[in-house]
């Protein structure tokens, strides 16, 4: 029983109130007393909406600390809105938790998710929490706003557009054979600061939100890398109806990412479609590629050109040092 808190409540009111409710710090969230919230865009705007879900034993592992785990469920959505150009506005939490996990347990991932909605301004809506014989399962609706009509979508590129990508590639995909594995590390001989970022980026995503309005207003497509960049490039091109010459050579890794590759070379084909990157791949055209590259390095991001977009059967070529296509066992991660 919460001190001051009503003995009609139930056990689920009070581990909202506990947890929770300091999070819910919009007005139109009430508190997190009603059954609902209100978000009310300013004159003009769009509302964009954006569901995504974690779920221990896929997207993380169930010892990971509970604030990572808290963070990467928001982020991973913050990613998407990047894409689109929004801003994030606020989210719904839908939170599945078995009954072995504690107090401390919730304290922790609430002081995660608590962090991130004050860092990314997003903050706390409403949901729901439920008890589940399995995993942990955590599911996050995000909200973002930006000008009406202004939404930067998959299907926008054009003949002569260049494909740009944020950050690197590929670090989290090597992070996740680190954490199955650690003797990897050695076998890769990686430093322990390069082990240390590709786990890192395994758990932590950094969705680029600081360059959402810069691609709002130079992009003419672009979408996050959650599958890896071979599949989610190809998923634009197929909704723009284009073709994306990509040079390999040109794709951006890490120091951490270039000694693994170099140790294993087939490791380039993990990096390139093995996903959970949650950077932003985007098309601009060559007239504008200055103003998006200078608006990247403002917001202290990294932004690299890697190919062309030209008119053809709809899909992405990924050419090899000689200038040959080359072929992927699996392009995409898919669930199914």
């Amino acid at each position: 029983m919460i001190e001051g808190e009503p003995e009609a409540q139930s056990g689920e009111d009070r581990l909202i109130a506990r947890y929770f409710r300091p999070l819910a710090t919009h007005p139109g969230a009430f508190g997190l007393l009603d059954d609902a919230a209100t978000i009310t865009p300013p004159p003009g705007s769009d509302v964009v909406l954006k569901a995504d879900a974690v779920v221990g034993g896929v997207h993380f592992f169930p010892d990971d600390p509970p604030d990572t785990i808290a963070k990467k469920a928001l982020r991973v959505n913050l990613s998407d809105l990047a894409a689109k150009g929004a801003g994030p506005a606020g989210f719904l939490l839908s939170l599945a938790l078995p009954q072995t996990l504690g107090g401390d347990w919730l304290e922790a991932f609430a002081r995660g998710l608590g962090e991130d909605a004050e860092a990314y301004r997003c903050p706390l809506m409403g949901g729901d929490t439920d008890r589940t014989p399995g995993p942990v399962t955590i599911s996050i609706a995000a909200f973002g706003i930006l000008p009406c009509g202004t939404m930067v979508r998959r299907s926008g590129a054009r003949p002569g557009d260049l494909v740009v990508v944020t950050g690197t590639i590929g670090d989290a995909a090597l992070g996740l054979l680190v954490r199955r594995d650690p003797d990897t590390a050695m076998r890769w001989r990686l430093e322990h600061r390069q082990r240390d970022h590709l786990i890192e980026r395994y758990l932590l995503p950094r969705p680029r939100n600081a360059i959402a309005e810069a691609l709002r207003q130079y992009a003419t497509a672009a979408m996050d890398v959650s599958d890896g960049l071979v599949g989610d490039l190809g998923k634009l091109c197929v909704a723009s109806g284009m073709v994306a010459d990509i040079e390999v050579a040109r794709v951006p890794l890490s120091d951490a990412a270039r000694q693994a590759v170099a140790s294993d070379p087939s490791l380039v084909d993990t990096a390139l479609t093995g996903g959970d990157d949650y950077e932003v791949v985007a098309t601009v055209a060559a007239g504008a590629k200055d103003a998006l590259m200078a608006a990247a390095e403002a917001a202290g991001v990294a932004l690299t050109q890697i190919g062309t977009i030209r008119s053809g059967r709809p899909g992405v070529r990924f050419l090899d040092h000689a200038g040959k296509p080359m072929l992927f066992n699996k392009p995409s991660f898919s669930h199914f």
